[in-house]
């Protein structure tokens, strides 16, 4: 898996801590899996509120220090702690942080991470994070994503519901302004494998075009939505050819599974 195998061994020993109001996300959620392009630079663990996050960090500070660990915290404010762990050359940093508990799906176990947020909220927290920064790792995970999870239009489709200062088109707006990279700003990440710009480019033009009319084929009073097929079981970005069975999914706090409804033969 594309963590550190010292991220491994952490996300392991706190896992017994996660629960659905602490838990694994940010990139290292993502790159967890097996097929991600890079390494995370970090652990974060997101909680619900911001009491959470005192609780959730003197636990887990308290597990590392028992099995070996040093943590030294860089940061702590309400809300935050930035802390480096390690043990001999070793080491990592991890976060804990408040995050708005509505999303659109709950949390899910993980056999590693304990609990982490839904893939699907993953991809539109990093893609409005990459709206808020320009990073070529964001730009990446949302390549990545865009091919992986849901396509770019219906990221930021859903987006605009979990951050209403935006529309879709908005968000749109602001991502034209990514994607202008060196090969040298990539040097800086931990990859698995070199990238090649022009591939990338060619790409991140096709999402935008694509991603720009898709956005601009929805009902406006659906913006802020996932769509669902129950056939396929999985969120998809409906279009001409989009089975028939596809209905709007829109967030909460908590998160909430998808309704399926039988309408009967």
């Amino acid at each position: 898996m594309p963590l550190t195998p010292y991220q491994a061994q952490i996300a392991r020993l706190l896992a017994e801590n996660r629960s659905e109001d602490s838990y694994l996300a940010g990139g290292a959620a993502i790159h967890i899996e097996p097929n991600s392009r890079r390494y995370s630079n970090d652990l974060d663990y997101f909680q619900d509120s911001v009491d959470r996050v005192a609780t959730a960090f003197a636990g887990d500070a308290s597990r590392l220090t028992d099995a070996g660990h040093q943590v030294a915290v860089d940061m702590q404010l309400p809300g935050y702690v930035h802390a480096t762990v390690s043990r001999g050359a070793l080491r990592t940093k991890v976060e804990w942080a408040h995050d708005s508990a509505w999303r659109f799906m709950p949390v899910v176990r993980h056999e590693v991470a304990g609990y982490t947020l839904h893939r699907i909220d993953l991809a539109i927290n990093k893609l409005l994070a990459l709206a808020g920064r320009d990073e070529p790792r964001d730009f990446l995970d949302i390549l990545d994503l865009h091919q992986e999870v849901l396509p770019l239009g219906a990221l930021c489709w859903a987006a605009s519901g979990k951050d209403p200062g935006f529309t879709p088109l908005s968000l749109l707006e602001i991502l034209r302004r990514r994607g202008r990279y060196h090969q040298e700003d990539f040097a800086r990440l931990s990859l698995q494998a070199p990238v090649e710009l022009p591939a990338l480019k060619t790409l991140w033009l096709r999402a935008l075009s694509d991603a720009d009319a898709f956005v601009r084929s929805r009902p406006p009073g659906e913006a802020g939505c996932l769509y669902y097929s129950r056939g396929l079981a999985r969120f998809v970005a409906p279009g001409p050819e989009a089975p028939g069975d596809v209905e709007p999914h829109f967030g909460r706090p908590g998160g909430v599974l998808p309704r399926v409804i039988d309408e009967g033969p």
